[in-house]
């Protein structure tokens, strides 16, 4: 099941399909238009204004995101094509490289490493901390003990 901005997503990608040549529509395969008619939401209504911008129709980032796909995919010279997965790319690298400033896995296996060495210390110094001292009347016993034996 679809969540509902995803469903209302759908419902406004179909709403601007309307508006692109036929030539345009017709680049789009049949079972992907399918699959946003059957996921969208058919009480959610919206209207859209061809003379202004995406922004301005007051359009979801989901929506924004789908027509870019469609874009990409269908309606974009090679050129351009190349030149937005080029972009893709860099971006994702970028964010590959934030993530592994935050995320730094060598870094993470040293603090796990120096905070098991912390742990243990502090384990041998709570067990190094500890007397046994045996109480009088077990002393008393293991004297007369010895003595038995040593007879």
């Amino acid at each position: 099941m679809v969540d509902i901005k995803h469903a209302n997503a759908y419902s406004e990608v179909l709403e601007i399909l309307n508006y692109i040549s036929i030539q345009d529509y017709n680049k789009i395969p049949k079972e992907k238009i399918e699959v946003f008619e059957k996921l969208s939401n058919k009480e959610y209504k919206f209207s859209y204004n061809p003379n202004i911008s995406l922004d301005e129709n007051n359009v979801s980032n989901i929506t924004k995101t789908i027509i870019a796909i469609l874009f990409r995919d269908y309606w974009a010279t090679t050129i351009q094509r190349e030149k937005i997965i080029a972009k893709q790319n860099y971006d994702r690298a970028i964010l590959e490289k934030e993530k592994r400033k935050i995320y730094n896995p060598d870094n993470l296996f040293k603090k796990r490493d120096q905070e098991n060495k912390i742990e243990e210390d502090i384990i041998e110094n709570e067990v190094a901390l500890v007397e046994y001292k045996e109480s009088i009347f077990k002393r008393f016993i293991n004297r007369i003990k010895n003595i038995f034996r040593i007879n």
